[in-house]
């Protein structure tokens, strides 16, 4: 189940105000245009906001997200016509036969759990093109980013058009092994209503992560730096085998 923030609508029509840095975008759409790829899915596409800069540049886009409030606010958007958007998740991938399938941000770790994980990564292969590549990224688990959540760090207040001010801020909840689970709180001053999202990320090692992708069936090509975010992330760039002479 998705968390609160993606589908609670009063909080999902928050992200994008809360969130509009998406420069780490920049580099997924470099990898698109670097591999040729025309036929793309933006597995936990939450708002739309990846989806919809692909449809701009002609790709064919297929946005899929488990949380129903996200993909209402990337369907009121403009141009939102131009992409498929399907209410799912990567276990349950219709067969496209798409060049690349994404999943940015932390989509990747919000699915902790190792059976929904393999099957996500099946899902994922059965909806590729022979040859179609899965690009993804995690954070690196050795710099320990949960330190940082809490209060001080993070809190702030956003005037948020027809909402007016939220005060938002993140609780560090648990640290459970590879799991880290962190409360953010949001305070809307119109009328004092408080509402909450509590979101559980897995932290995955680059061997676990690279001997799942070998046992789904995948041949890592990379490994890679987030170059807006260096040294912080691990970027993924798995492919499925293509018979001989086909789609590079």
């Amino acid at each position: 189940m998705a968390d609160e923030m993606f589908q609670d609508p009063r909080l999902a029509a928050l992200y994008d105000v809360l969130d509009p840095d998406r420069g780490d975008l920049d580099a997924y759409v470099g990898i698109v245009t670097e591999f040729g790829a025309r036929r793309v899915i933006d597995l936990g596409c939450g708002t739309g906001v990846f989806a919809l800069l692909l449809a701009e540049r002609g790709i064919d886009v297929v946005g899929v997200d488990p949380a129903l409030a996200s993909l209402d606010v990337a369907r009121a958007k403009p141009g939102a016509e131009r992409v498929r958007w399907i209410h799912g998740d990567g276990a349950g991938l219709p067969p496209l036969g798409v060049d690349l399938v994404t999943m940015t941000a932390n989509a990747a770790q919000q699915i902790t759990g190792a059976g929904a994980w393999r099957a996500t990564l099946r899902g994922v292969r059965g909806a590729l093109r022979p040859g179609g590549r899965f690009v993804f990224e995690t954070r690196d688990p050795a710099l320990r980013a949960w330190e940082s959540w809490n209060r001080a760090a993070s809190y702030g207040v956003t005037e948020v058009p027809g909402v007016g001010e939220v005060e938002s801020w993140v609780d560090l909840v648990a640290v459970e092994g590879p799991l880290v689970t962190f409360r953010w709180s949001y305070v809307f001053a119109a009328d004092g209503r408080v509402l909450t999202s509590q979101s559980t990320l897995r932290f995955r090692e680059r061997a676990e992560v690279e001997s799942d992708l070998a046992a789904a069936g995948y041949l890592l090509d990379a490994v890679r730096d987030a170059p807006d975010r260096p040294g912080k992330e691990l970027v993924f760039l798995a492919r499925t085998q293509a018979p001989q002479g086909g789609w590079r």
